[in-house]
């Protein structure tokens, strides 16, 4: 009697998920194709179902809810179809809503599940794991001293946040290191702002956008406009860096796009049902007025900010310089549900305007750049032999300098932008003989 019940409500609950979700496509077929037998509904399959959930109703060591098993089950349904797809309870659908607007609890890393494990996409500008030394492509095996394998992303996620103040141990696995790497970080209110600006040089503009949310679009228009007032309403070229920019809103990815393009297809999106195909296309507008640009792109590019890589070198408005970036090209919808939760579901690839499709390829730069750092001669010993090392040299014969205090003086300047980011060195340099070539 028990499996019977067990079997009818099992049976009641998948009929339901299985109608509510393929309804929509039933009713746009006609009646031949809906008696197919490739519409019939898998009722071996959800025998098997049925006599799994029975079974560890009455035979596993400690009594479990049907809630909990219902909610594994969709937790399994979900994840099983790629890594981005996803049950999201009430609170963590909270929680996302949360990610969207530029404040929230936790570490500052955007992570997706690789081979069982944390995978970081990329750490987020001033948190504390970018503080710690999190890097993206760092595989995150341990949260304290729990590992990582067999858990949910969404309970590693949820692992990972926690009180302002807190710590928790990560241990890393990172490719080129022997052994390990052991970070403790502590947790803080990561709020994210999303575009900063700074004059290079005179003429030439910089703004990173950290990641893309839903007042992106208008805070680059507001540091565009303070860069030109900087140099007298004359920009002579742009650094757009998109370098560790795990991506966000779609929205805010087009009008990024939009705020450099006068006209022409930004991306878009193809998908199975009806409303997951999109096309966006630019406004008649260039904020910087068709000055030169380079996009800096790196493995921690993700998403929305390959959309706007990709757009721009489609239309050959910027040089795209760097890495090959990360390679999400998916859509993800998000579906409430009845009881407060919803279900994160990829509906659609995005694609650029020239048709490539960005998921698993990413986008290749015109210019690549190793990832390499450079370093003063003064820190490798090195020590050439000078006039001055010679026995019986000939003296100046003017009052000697203190060259100590010279010296003092030499290491506490500045250090120049080569050593401090050679990418951007690298991109300024690239605008500056642009900026020659076009007079």
């Amino acid at each position: 009697m028990l499996k019977r019940k067990i079997f009818i409500l099992s049976l009641g609950i998948m009929l339901g998920v299985f109608i509510s979700t393929c309804g929509s496509v039933f009713a746009e077929r006609d009646n031949a194709e809906v008696a197919s037998d490739s519409q019939a509904l898998p009722y071996e399959d959800l025998r098997a179902f049925t006599e799994i959930f029975g079974r560890i109703k009455r035979d596993y060591v400690e009594p479990v809810s049907d809630k909990k098993l219902l909610e594994d089950a969709i937790r399994g349904m979900l994840s099983g179809l790629d890594p981005h797809s996803a049950y999201l309870v009430a609170e963590e659908y909270q929680e996302l809503k949360e990610g969207t607007t530029g404040q929230f609890g936790g570490l500052g890393i955007e992570v997706t599940m690789e081979n069982g494990f944390i995978k970081v996409v990329s750490p987020i500008d001033d948190t504390p794991a970018q503080r710690a030394g999190i890097k993206a492509g760092d595989l995150i095996v341990r949260l304290d001293d729990k590992p990582v394998k067999g858990m949910t992303l969404a309970d590693a996620v949820k692992m990972m946040r926690g009180e302002p103040g807190s710590k928790i141990l990560l241990t890393v696995v990172r490719e080129g290191e022997e052994a390990p790497l052991k970070l403790t970080i502590t947790r803080d209110v990561i709020k994210v702002k999303s575009v900063k600006s700074r004059v290079l040089e005179k003429n030439y503009g910089y703004v990173r956008i950290s990641s893309f949310q839903s007042g992106t679009g208008e805070s680059l228009k507001a540091a565009l406009a303070e860069l030109k007032k900087q140099n007298g309403g004359n920009l002579k070229g742009l650094i757009l860096d998109l370098r560790n920019n795990p991506g966000g809103v779609l929205n805010a990815a087009v009008e990024v796009s939009d705020a450099f393009l006068k006209s022409g297809l930004i991306v878009y999106t193809e998908g199975r049902i009806e409303n997951s195909e999109m096309r966006f296309n630019a406004a008649p507008d260039d904020l910087i007025d068709g000055a030169p640009m380079v996009v800096l792109i790196n493995a921690g590019s993700a998403s929305a900010s390959e959309i706007v890589a990709g757009a721009l070198q489609d239309h050959k408005r910027a040089v795209i310089m760097g890495e090959k970036s990360f390679g999400k090209g998916s859509v993800q919808t998000i579906l409430p549900t009845s009881n407060g939760a919803a279900v994160k579901l990829t509906t659609a690839r995005y694609y650029t305007p020239s048709g490539r499709s960005i998921q698993a390829e990413g986008i290749e730069p015109d210019i690549a750049l190793a990832r390499l750092k450079l370093e003063s001669l003064d820190k490798v010993e090195f020590n050439p032999v000078k006039e001055a090392d010679l026995s019986h040299h000939l003296q100046n014969g003017k009052e000697s300098t203190d060259v100590q205090g010279v010296n003092a003086l030499d290491k506490n300047k500045e250090q120049p932008l080569e050593m401090k980011d050679y990418a951007l060195y690298e991109a300024l340099t690239l605008l500056k003989g642009i900026s020659i070539v076009n007079k």
